[in-house]
């Protein structure tokens, strides 16, 4: 229950962390792997092929790793088998990463409707040459892909486009146990999880979704016997929650339910502890985006999640959720009350909880599942970072 094997790479515990648009930047994956003591996977946000294979300056910078992340993952977007061919080539040759995962989950209307992301596996024969393409431009290295349930109730895929992900050589599947439409609303479907590992006993299956707390991902791992966990939106504002889980793993049995704050795990912080969260986040942003005030504000984002719970008032929110540098963020932390001990209640859902959507699409997608037509050169134009 504790290690997972992706290709030549030992995962232990068998945790990992969830590329996510915009947050899995090597800032946020260095505050993960300190909490966790460096144990488990931490992937990269959603990389582009076309934009990798032409070098475009922004996408360099996303794949760049510091040399304490071992392994070293990076997740790709694609929709031409060719181009995604090419970018796992590069990948290999130049030694950019270690392990290279696959995008079919992401759910975003600017994704789905070109024709990528969770949309991508109803075309099998399309999924399967990406896959081939995928896994022979890769060579030595594990390649891996995540995906959704499918598009909607109506057109479930993940049967089907794990078997063919099996065939074509890949190395483990994730699974989010939530159709495209549902997007993050209503409850995961872990019973989906569980059929899924059934149906692909050759490889690791890691399941995704509701994963809040340690407790959850142990419950998840004993009630559908999947091989490992991956973890998103439960780690915004929260990246010590791999200390709570490297813990929960290494020992599932003498730990008392309950999660954070309860004895059962790592003590919870208090707000003065988020605080020194807060400010490293935002100067380790600086540092890598060379930019103090760049840094900061893309730190804004991450304001609510991290105070979620805290009495700190509307326009005390406000306030932090606009500023520009590391002194004007000090002194406003310095304003609260931070001996406030953790919130209860704040560990439940947090980030996009929106329910189900109308998939956007592109014309004429769902007339047949094998036909790939309707894939235009422009799908993947402008996506790196999802």
């Amino acid at each position: 229950m504790t290690q997972l094997q992706i290709g030549p790479h030992t995962v232990q515990p068998p945790v990992v962390l969830a590329p996510m648009a915009g947050i899995t930047n090597a800032p946020f994956r260095t505050l993960c792997r300190e909490f966790s003591g460096g144990k488990g996977l931490f992937v990269s946000e959603m990389i582009t092929t076309r934009a990798l294979v032409e070098r475009d300056a922004k996408t360099m910078r996303l794949v760049h790793f510091d040399g304490t992340e071992k392994p070293r993952s990076i997740q790709l977007y694609g929709v031409d088998p060719v181009t995604v061919g090419k970018a796992a080539r590069m990948i290999a040759d130049e030694d950019l990463a270690d392990h290279i995962d696959l995008n079919f989950g992401c759910p975003v209307p600017k994704v789905t409707r070109k024709g990528g992301g969770s949309a991508l596996p109803f075309k099998r024969n399309l999924l399967r040459s990406i896959l081939r393409e995928a896994v022979a431009g890769a060579g030595s290295l594990p390649v891996t892909m995540k995906m959704r349930k499918g598009i909607d109730d109506d057109h479930i895929t993940y049967l089907d486009a794990g078997r063919i992900a099996v065939e074509e050589g890949v190395t483990a599947i994730a699974l989010h146990g939530r159709t495209a439409a549902q997007h993050y609303g209503g409850t995961a479907d872990w019973d989906a999880i569980a059929r899924l590992k059934e149906a692909v006993p050759e490889i690791p299956v890691l399941g995704n979704g509701d994963i809040w707390s340690a407790d959850d991902a142990v419950r998840m791992m004993r009630q559908t016997g999947c091989d490992g966990v991956v973890v998103g939106r439960g780690c915004l504002g929260r990246p010590w929650i791999f200390g709570d889980l490297v813990a929960a793993f290494e020992n599932p049995d003498g730990r008392e339910p309950g999660g954070a704050g309860t004895g059962a795990g790592p003590a919870a912080p208090t707000l003065k502890e988020v605080a020194v969260v807060m400010r490293r986040h935002a100067q380790l942003l600086g540092e890598w985006l060379e930019d103090e005030a760049r840094g900061v504000i893309d730190f804004r984002k991450h304001v609510a999640w991290y105070t979620k719970g805290f009495s700190i008032g509307s326009e005390m929110r406000k306030k932090l959720a606009i500023t520009s540098s590391l002194d004007e963020l000090d002194a406003l932390l310095n304003e609260l009350d931070l001996d406030q001990p953790w919130p209860q209640g704040a560990d439940g859902p947090r980030g996009r909880t929106s329910g189900r959507n109308r998939v956007v699409l592109p014309d004429g997608w769902l007339d047949d599942p094998y036909d790939c037509a309707g894939i235009g050169a422009d799908a993947e134009l402008d996506t790196s970072g999802g």
